[in-house]
């Protein structure tokens, strides 16, 4: 067909839905489309040093070729081999350019409603009222295990893709992706899901990250095990409590291998040692009584929810 076919209209909802396109539209003085600041982006110099050797100063990856950072693996490495713990995988991942996962929306517009083939909008008339459509972009989460939302990213595009093929990687740094878990509830960031080697960010680690601060996992943190120590006297029976990494703490390899850290936990295992004279009598009764004392008296302790990602009790025979 060559020329205006001047006998055709669009829909007067489609053509409504236009009109508020461009009335949102920034425009400069004489009409020209604009940017936020008012001003037309004809002529605009987007050159000058970006961040991180980008020649982009709006863009800090537009160098990026999608590959994993070069400190990534090595760490994996020490983490498996005994000669780094969880703190020195998350220091690496604080300066890290990860990659999150999106997928294309359709979102209804104006509150109206669409009616279509088996429930679906697809823009032929069927005696309802017809909302418009506009395109949006959705945060890919998951639930964990325990029912929780975990946020996916990826060190890398070709893990993201085999990962779920319909998504889109968006390159950012990982303290902002933290930061982007906290704003939809996430407790646990979830970095390479379904490779060979999974690192579970658990929510305080997720929390520091997003604040661009250090992290001391509970299990080390001397502070807390000081807290800790003063309620002692508060539970019948008890002479001391020991911190340990909870039995959640190690993770597997795709392959089965045993990974000293990045799993989703129990993260803190605390562990109860009774006074002697109680230890030495095996009185079942007595033990259960201070077990359930300290729970009770532990949930006094808000540096605890704070620091740990979830706790276990044992008793020490």
């Amino acid at each position: 067909m060559t020329g205006t076919d001047s006998g055709r209209h669009l829909p007067g909802h489609i053509q409504a839905a236009i009109q508020r396109n461009l009335e949102r539209q920034h425009r400069d003085d004489a009409g020209r489309p604009a940017d936020s600041a008012g001003l037309a982006w004809e002529g605009r110099d987007l050159s000058g040093e970006g961040i991180g050797g980008s020649a982009n100063p709006l863009h800090a990856f537009d160098t990026d070729d999608g590959t994993a950072d070069p400190a990534w693996g090595p760490v994996l490495d020490r983490l498996a081999g005994g000669e780094a713990g969880e703190p020195a995988v998350v220091d690496v991942l604080s300066r890290m350019r990860v990659f999150a996962a999106v997928l294309p929306t359709v979102v209804e517009m104006a509150g109206e409603t669409a009616h279509g083939h088996d429930g679906h909008a697809d823009g032929h008339e069927h005696g309802g009222k017809h909302g418009d459509k506009e395109s949006d972009i959705a945060l890919v989460t998951l639930k964990a295990p325990d029912g929780r939302t975990a946020l996916p990213v990826f060190t890398n595009v070709p893990a993201l893709t085999a990962w779920h093929p319909q998504a889109r990687p968006v390159a950012t740094w990982m303290p902002r992706a933290c930061l982007s878990a906290v704003d939809e509830g996430a407790e646990l960031v979830v970095v390479d899901p379904a490779a060979e080697r999974t690192f579970v960010v658990r929510r305080p680690a997720v929390w520091a990250l997003a604040q661009q601060q250090d992290w001391t996992p509970s299990y080390a943190d001397e502070a807390l095990a000081g807290e800790l120590a003063s309620v002692v006297d508060l539970v019948p029976g008890l002479e001391r409590i020991g911190l340990a990494p909870g039995s959640g703490v190690a993770s597997r390899t795709a392959s089965g291998a045993v990974l000293p850290g990045g799993g989703s936990g129990p993260e803190l295992r605390l562990v109860a040692y009774p006074e002697p004279a109680l230890s030495a009598a095996q009185d079942e009764a007595g033990l259960r009584l201070m077990a359930a004392t300290l729970q009770q008296v532990l949930g006094e302790v808000p540096s605890l929810a704070d620091k740990a990602d979830s706790v276990e009790i044992t008793v020490s025979r």
